[in-house]
This record gives structure tokens, C-alpha cells and sequence, in this order.
């Protein structure tokens, strides 16, 4: 399973490396240390976490609502497979995307909640990119 850095994790939730810590201070989520010693966050329970801060974000200071070139890096918190369609969720920071696509294509991005991906948004269609 992929972990991520307190860097990382901010970066996805949006917001700075030194409120992840608090939050990992105060317990909100668990994190784990690497060889090296830097402080790893387990892709699952960031995923988690992300949807938690994602429903509990509601100031407009908070959370900065800006979309660059329409692409929303978040973490993958869901994947339901169909025998032929697939539906992937992402929560990148306060926002939630939900794109439906086919297994295959899931399939062959390797998608599983937990992991890193960025959602792209053209018009109505949110396409992944696992990044």
C-alpha cells in the first residue's frame, strides 16, 4: 500500500505541512515512520481522513476554491467495479469527484483506494490520471 509524506498529504487535503502535523499530533490520523525517520501517512487511512476533512470543510477561508487547468489532485477513496463500468472516487481537499469509466480502464491504471491520482474535468466528463 502506498504511503505518503506529511508534505503529501497536505497537498492533497490542501492545506499546509504544519496542519497535517497538528492533526497527526493530535491524533485525527495515524502516522507510521520510514527508515529515514519522516513521518508516513497509510494511503487507506488518508483516504479516509480526506473524506472526513472533505464533509467538515465549510469556511471560505479554509480552503482555497481554485482549480488549475481544470485538474484536481486528490487520493482515491472508492473504486466500485462493474462487469463492464467502473465508478472511481476522489476527495482533493474539500472536493469529492466521482467519474464512471470502464473496469478496463480501471483496471490497467491499477486504481485502489489509498492511492494518488488527479481527476481532470472537461465540460461534464471527469477523466483519471494516476499520477
Amino acid at each position: 500500500m502506498q504511503s505518503y509524506t506529511i508534505g503529501q498529504a497536505a497537498r492533497l487535503l490542501g492545506v499546509s505541512p504544519d496542519t497535517v502535523r497538528r492533526w497527526a499530533d493530535g491524533g485525527r490520523v495515524t502516522t507510521h515512520r520510514d527508515e529515514g525517520g519522516r513521518r508516513l501517512i497509510d494511503g487507506r487511512d488518508l483516504a479516509a481522513f480526506s473524506i472526513e476533512v472533505g464533509q467538515s470543510s465549510t469556511s471560505e477561508e479554509e480552503v482555497p476554491h481554485t482549480s488549475v487547468r481544470n485538474a484536481f489532485p486528490g487520493i482515491v477513496t472508492a473504486v466500485k467495479l462493474g462487469d463492464v463500468a467502473a465508478q472511481v472516487e476522489i476527495q482533493a481537499g474539500p472536493h469529492r469527484l466521482v467519474s464512471l469509466l470502464t473496469r478496463e480502464a480501471v483496471e490497467e491504471l491499477g486504481l485502489e483506494v489509498g492511492m494518488q491520482a488527479t481527476a481532470r474535468v472537461k465540460s461534464t466528463s471527469v477523466h483519471i490520471d494516476r499520477t
